[in-house]
């Protein structure tokens, strides 16, 4: 499998992107605003994408998604900055994520389903299933005491590039529709095997102990 630091949007990308709302949620953490009211702030904003797509209003579409994920960008940063992060807050917030996330692909493949475009309203279905498990290897993964921050195809990478391909072109956003589908069911497919990678080093080295131990065992009875 590919390198599993590699992603669509380099992390250096992400890092200036998020630097670059510094002064902003600096701005908000002085007005004291909470950053429960940016998440479901963007839930309403994808919620409203996912109208837009359906009446045909494909750029518009994209653009709330756009300003949906923005909101989704802030609260956690803002949770940060004005130390107000906590374990609910961050289930919360990861909720609100994963139905923002089943509207986001219900609007878009309604918009398909109405234009008669049956195939790319299946390739939806593959991708939103590819991103609830990616979401979910995650969750799983942590649970259980295994490192599942990777993957190419991860949530900023799925919100941008379906805003930007569906205020490109209807052509643009089908193509992104299909890598979604592709790339989000790799990534869950990453996180598995890098789990599993995890776990047989775990056991090996358990296994090199018991060895070690029952050979001194052995060599204090010989004594």
């Amino acid at each position: 499998m590919a390198d599993t630091k590699w992603r669509l949007i380099p992390q250096k990308l992400q890092n200036g992107y998020i630097k670059c709302l510094a002064p902003l949620i600096n701005l908000f953490t002085k007005w004291g605003l909470s950053p429960n009211t940016f998440t479901v702030a963007g839930v309403i904003i994808t919620s409203m994408a996912a109208v837009a797509f359906i009446m045909g209003f494909i750029r518009l579409g994209g653009i709330l998604i756009l300003a949906g994920g923005l909101c989704d960008t802030i609260d956690g940063s803002l949770a940060r900055s004005a130390g107000r992060a906590t374990r609910f807050g961050a289930l919360f917030d990861s909720a609100i994520d994963r139905y923002a996330e089943f509207v986001m692909f219900l609007g878009v493949a309604a918009h398909f389903v109405l234009a008669k475009d049956y195939q790319t309203s299946i390739v939806v279905f593959f991708a939103l299933c590819g991103s609830i498990m990616v979401s979910y290897c995650r969750a799983r993964a942590e649970s259980l005491g295994f490192d599942s921050k990777l993957g190419i195809m991860q949530r900023p990478e799925r919100i941008v590039f379906l805003g930007l391909g569906a205020i490109i072109h209807v052509v643009a956003l089908i193509l992104v529709i299909w890598l979604i589908a592709i790339f989000a069911n790799f990534t869950a497919l990453q996180r598995l095997r890098h789990a599993y990678k995890q776990d047989a080093t775990k056991m090996e080295r358990q296994t090199e102990t018991r060895t070690e131990q029952l050979d001194k065992n052995k060599h204090a009875v010989f004594k």
